[in-house]
């Protein structure tokens, strides 16, 4: 969430800023402002009353002790006043604060000085662009009708067992899925980046901490009997892992890499543009996860954007780079680029991953901060990114590398995979 000190210096050029998202944020600005000087004004209110009754306990001792009770009386009744009174200021305090949190968490990051105007994702602008587009022959396949013709994946035996968007991979599909996962694991780690292997649940206050709550809850399984989450992503675990820690900026920038399975309840509507692997309700992502110093956080940022290219240009996957508009930016992200690999089969671009620039956002919501060289406590800058999520690289691989007689496997997969076709 946005820090109250720059909501408080800052107010107009941040209402301006946040325009880019085509929100008027004014008057929620404004709200929360108010209740933060409510906020400081009970504070300074209470600790008033509790230093005019720890004072008048102090002469009650010494009254006592002096044996003098009947001067102490009145004290007595005045500390009995001024206990009450810290009390309700306490519960006014306690409900303002947490009445000044929940307006906060509504407001949304701020963009980049470099996300582009715009409404929708047919404003995002494409930076970049790499690879050939394979041109198959009239009867080529999507890939899930490839995945029915090669029996490796079998979505109607997933809808049998759990329901619709939880496909079942068998048998060189199965392989092919553990290959990608085990790949964009060695890329990751011979890059720098820390393995790791979090917990698929998560508790309420590590979703407030990365910000999939309170907007998200319903795009979110919940396990309700103990309040827990499964997961919409590795992200959010792998960044709770420093929650409410203070490091040494000698410690930055901290890196991580995770597998694991993603949880997410959106519906799609219906249509080809949701069929298959296009969008699930389980699919497996690796992600990447980085810690940075806030002056070197736009940096990393570009060193993920060209990470994730490289593994492209290994798959050799025809893909481009939108840097999102303010009207489809994420509520959390202040800058993020949209990987898309082109589904020849569809004929259509497939989003396989996003790396975002939270800045300070999700960092205030976590209280995770660094000492830095002066000794000032200052948040850091949360990114992430995914490499990759599976499915729809999964349906890239099938619907380029099909042929005739076989889908042919990227030659930088055979030796994860153990094959070198399906057929």
């Amino acid at each position: 969430m946005l820090q109250l000190q720059l909501l408080r210096e800052h107010k107009d050029h941040i209402v301006s800023a946040l325009k880019k998202r085509n929100l008027d944020a004014g008057p929620m600005i404004s709200k929360v402002l108010e209740l933060d000087e409510k906020r400081r004004s009970l504070q300074s209110k209470l600790d008033t009353t509790l230093a005019e009754s720890n004072k008048l306990s102090k002469e009650i001792g010494v009254l006592f002790k002096s044996g003098k009770p009947e001067e102490a009386n009145p004290l007595k009744e005045k500390t009995a006043e001024l206990k009450e009174a810290s009390k309700v200021l306490g519960e006014d305090l306690n409900a303002t604060s947490e009445a000044l949190t929940q307006e906060l968490y509504h407001i949304p990051n701020v963009p980049h000085e470099s996300v582009p105007d715009g409404n929708s994702d047919d404003d995002n602008v494409e930076v970049f662009r790499e690879g050939k587009i394979p041109e198959l022959k009239k009867e080529a396949l999507p890939h899930w009708e490839l995945a029915k013709k090669y029996d490796i994946i079998d979505f109607e035996l997933g809808a049998k067992v759990t329901g619709a968007g939880f496909p079942v991979y068998k048998g060189k599909g199965a392989r092919l899925q553990r290959a990608l996962i085990t790949y964009f694991l060695d890329k990751n780690t011979a890059a720098g980046y820390f393995e790791v292997q979090p917990p698929l649940v998560i508790n309420e206050e590590s979703g407030y901490g990365t910000g999939q709550l309170p907007d998200k809850e319903g795009q979110m399984y919940q396990v309700q009997a103990n309040d827990l989450y499964l997961i919409p992503t590795a992200e959010v675990p792998i960044t709770n892992l420093h929650r409410g820690d203070l490091l040494a900026e000698k410690e930055l920038p901290l890196a991580y890499t995770g597998y694991t399975p993603c949880f997410r309840r959106e519906a799609g509507s219906y249509g080809a543009h949701v069929r298959g692997l296009n969008r699930l309700h389980q699919f497996d992502k690796v992600e990447l996860v980085r810690l940075e110093h806030p002056d070197s956080s736009y940096e990393a940022l570009e060193a993920m954007v060209e990470h994730v290219k490289d593994i492209l240009r290994e798959l050799k996957l025809p893909y481009r780079i939108l840097r999102l508009c303010g009207g489809d930016l994420g509520f959390t992200a202040a800058l993020t680029y949209d990987f898309e690999v082109f589904s020849t089969a569809q004929n259509r671009w497939l989003e396989i991953s996003s790396v975002s620039n939270f800045e300070t956002y999700q960092a205030n919501r976590l209280k995770l901060r660094f000492k830095d060289k002066n000794g000032k406590s200052r948040l850091v800058h949360t990114l992430n990114g995914s490499s990759l999520a599976l499915p729809r690289v999964l349906a890239g691989i099938l619907e380029n590398y099909q042929t005739e007689d076989n889908i042919t496997i990227p030659e930088v997969l055979v030796p994860y995979c153990g094959f070198d076709r399906i057929d």
